[in-house]
């Protein structure tokens, strides 16, 4: 599968149902409309710059439909995108920007500045600057460019590489693990089973595109959905759920305690809402409780890391159980490995640990969703990833019927 195709699936049955809805820019799409700009960037960036497969284009930009757009003609033509952390400051942009080494570099009007403050090792990059206090440049691109399909699209796909994401760096420098078309499609497909997607809903991505949920809005919209853009506020979440229907969206347990904290947030109607996944580590009981009672919709909890997606996932019924006094516990838990991975626990010597809700041991997850590597770093590659088993370096305990309560970390 080739992930930048995702789009003309729906522009081929529905060009008019809407696509991206950019609510900090005020802005709306549909998937028509997107299909038509994406190929005019992919043609754009082969005739203009002269790009070739595995060649790479990073953006720095917070949520946008251009950003989004980057993301598609990227796959669509072989491109590996690397996005980056606006959060970060011009010394540790600088480190990861070098580590890519891209041919391109996209970035939104407010960072302009930034991108004159970073250090380029490579000469010759091009940037793409968008937005109202931009040079056009991006715009320009496209205006020159046609929306034919690029005949290179025909050949990507697969295992061919797609995108970078750096990790968070909590144990040291950030690293890239390189994902593919089938990692990310792989990992789509544990969501879609988990969340139980459906093509009428409409999904509200709350995190930012630099990192992983940027593989669950791009499933979304393998269904057919509406992507709903914000930079997250409480009030500003519920104001968007109430307005555009959002049926689901991923928050962490904070999210959804400032959500409930606002003053007046019985007055919002939230009946849109069908499933909320939460991430980032468990829920406490007493907040899954209030949440179940103040979100009219269910709960599912999703564990995973930048180099394996989404692995293990507590589900919708475990949450229900789990209030209802059967297993309360497990609430402390991740979950249980998801439907196309294999999870074991294993001791410092490799040997499987029990069952037992006692014994530690470090995770270790085989999927196709399984990030390849790290760019450009055989070594950690070589570490983390053995005999095709992905050593997390969390470590955890499970029961007997495999529900995972991590622990500490190894690394």
């Amino acid at each position: 599968m080739n992930l930048g195709k995702i789009p003309t699936k729906t522009a081929s049955l529905d060009p008019d149902r809407e696509a991206l809805i950019d609510v900090p820019n005020d802005r709306r799409i549909t998937y028509g409309e997107l299909d038509q700009r994406v190929k005019r960037l992919a043609n754009g960036l082969i005739d203009q710059f002269n790009v070739v497969k595995g060649d790479r284009v990073a953006v720095l930009s917070k949520n946008s439909i251009e950003y989004m757009e980057v993301y598609f003609a990227c796959a669509r033509i072989g491109l590996i995108i690397q996005p980056l952390n606006w959060r970060l400051g011009v010394p540790e942009l600088s480190r990861i920007l070098n580590d890519g080494e891209p041919n391109v570099l996209v970035h939104a009007d407010e960072y302009t500045d930034t991108v004159e403050q970073l250090e380029f090792k490579k000469a010759g990059v091009n940037k793409l600057s968008y937005g109202p206090e931009s040079d056009g440049s991006y715009e320009t691109v496209l205006a020159n460019s046609t929306d034919s399909e690029p005949a290179s699209s025909a050949l990507v796909g697969g295992d061919d590489p797609v995108m970078i994401l750096y990790t968070g760096g909590t144990t040291g420098e950030s690293k890239g693990a390189l994902h593919t078309h089938k990692s990310v499609y792989i990992g789509m497909m544990n969501q879609t089973v988990a969340e139980r997607i459906l093509p009428t809903d409409i999904y509200m991505l709350t995190g930012q595109m630099f990192h992983i949920p940027i593989a669950l809005a791009i499933n979304y919209m393998a269904h057919g959905c509406p992507l709903v853009l914000i930079n997250f506020e409480a009030r500003l979440a519920l104001e968007v759920i109430q307005k555009e229907r959002v049926s689901a969206f991923l928050g962490i347990t904070t999210m959804l305690n400032w959500m409930m904290a606002v003053e007046d947030f019985k007055d919002f109607d939230l009946s849109s809402l069908r499933n909320i996944q939460y991430g980032g580590g468990p829920m406490p009981h007493s907040v899954v409780k209030a949440a179940l009672a103040a979100f009219p919709c269910t709960i599912i909890q999703g564990y995973g890391q930048t180099e394996g997606m989404t692995m293990s996932f507590l589900s919708q019924e475990d949450h229900i159980r789990a209030l209802k006094g059967d297993h309360p516990e497990r609430l402390a838990s991740c979950g249980r490995e998801g439907f196309v991975t294999s999870i074991k626990l294993v001791d410092s010597e490799g040997n499987l640990v029990p069952k037992d809700g006692a014994t530690p041991g470090e995770i270790l997850v085989q999927s196709e969703a399984n990030m390849i590597g790290y760019w450009r770093r055989p070594d950690l590659t070589a570490e983390t990833i053995r005999d095709g088993w992905l050593w997390t370096g969390d470590i955890a305990f499970w029961d007997e019927e495999g529900y995972i309560f991590i622990v500490d970390r190894a690394k």
